[in-house]
């Protein structure tokens, strides 16, 4: 009786394990910023890395195609002593794997070489050409997130009405039409029969941006169309999906308007995919320029890579090509940085996974 009487006096240790059900504790400043730089520091490493296998590979393929700056450029009269001379002059007497490093190492000080016909450094023909595509690339994101967004979210609110069937099949027409064919639609309708925008040309926006606005907005919509679809699609399903969890029907049920949660609350957590799909149309658009800028009559990026390769200048290839995977991949890598802060389970995690504490001498196992 007594050692019973003794144990209800002394209960047992609560255990060390957290209580189901329990509140979550806060974590810390540190914590808190250990879990967005832990997830940003590793999108960083995956960036370099894929950054030095693009050089690899886009050195690669100017080497494996035997081109030779004498040939492209003098043609049928170049001697041996041409081709040697020229050689020497762009370094190609010199082994593959020292070019490579050589180039790599002028390229990351941004020495990206000089073309071999007109000796002008690519470096100043890409920083020539490079804003025009940023700003149609631009402009173009910025519309489609406008238009998907906006479809999105109208879809999700009107889920299984009209406006919801509507949307859907404006989005699955439009999604099978390639960016030249809306392209040319929008040339034949705003530029021949309404005459209000010109059919093509450029206009820089230091020059004048109204100008450079009405230049513009044609090929940037022509290119964000399909990224406006599949964020239209993608955003409405995740928006429809969260309204359904139960926090959302819990603030409604608690008099909260739909709009007023779906704003307030669903719309921040059903964003992640969103942002995917944006991440993924970013070398899409850039992708497309080549075909646009060709049939508006741009000088970008794209127009200088395509007459660079019809010329064979293979210096003015590797770095238009480089700076366009640079630029695909800073775009990938801050897309992922947004979806890390919008993600506080994923912070959570990364700030509550590091080493465990070491048990003490003769706690039980």
């Amino acid at each position: 009786m007594t050692q019973l009487a003794e144990r209800v006096a002394d209960p047992a240790p609560p255990p060390a394990g957290p209580v189901a059900g329990a509140p979550r504790p806060a974590l810390g400043a540190g914590a808190r910023l250990r879990g967005f730089l832990l997830p940003t520091g590793q999108v960083l490493l995956v960036t370099v890395t894929v950054g030095l296998l693009a050089s690899v590979l886009t050195f690669a393929l100017g080497a494996l195609s035997g081109a030779n700056p004498a040939a492209a450029v003098l043609g049928e009269t170049a001697t041996s002593e041409d081709i040697a001379r020229m050689d020497r002059q762009f370094g190609l007497d010199q082994p593959v794997v020292v070019q490579y490093f050589s180039w790599l190492g002028n390229a990351l000080t941004g020495d990206l070489g000089q073309s071999w016909f007109t000796t002008i450094p690519v470096a100043d023909s890409i920083a020539a050409a490079l804003p025009v595509d940023l700003g149609i690339a631009a402009l173009a994101l910025v519309m489609a997130v406008i238009m998907g967004v906006g479809g999105g979210i109208a879809a999700a609110l009107s889920n299984g009405g009209l406006v919801d069937r509507a949307i859907t099949v404006v989005c699955s027409v439009v999604a099978t039409l390639p960016p030249f064919v809306i392209g040319i639609a929008l040339i034949i309708v705003f530029s021949v029969n309404l005459d209000w925008l010109p059919a093509g040309g450029y206009v820089p926006f230091q020059q004048d941006p109204v100008e450079w606005l009405r230049f513009v907005i044609l090929p940037a919509f022509a290119l964000s169309i399909d990224t406006a679809a599949s964020l239209t699609r993608q955003l409405r399903t995740s928006l429809v999906g969260a309204l359904r969890e139960n926090y959302a029907v819990g603030a409604e049920m608690r008099g909260y308007s739909r709009r007023r949660v779906l704003f307030g609350h669903v719309l921040r957590n059903a964003a992640g995919p969103g942002l995917a799909v944006i991440g993924l149309a970013i070398p899409l658009i850039l992708g497309g320029a080549v075909i646009t800028e060709k049939l508006f009559n741009i000088p970008g990026i794209a127009q200088l890579s395509l007459q660079a390769a019809e010329q064979g200048d293979i210096p003015v290839i590797l770095g238009t090509l480089m700076v366009t995977v640079l630029v695909v991949l800073v775009a990938s890598m801050v897309v992922n940085v947004v979806q890390t802060a919008l993600n506080p389970v994923g912070r959570r995690q990364a700030a509550t996974s590091g080493p465990r504490p070491a048990k003490q001498q003769g706690a039980p196992s």
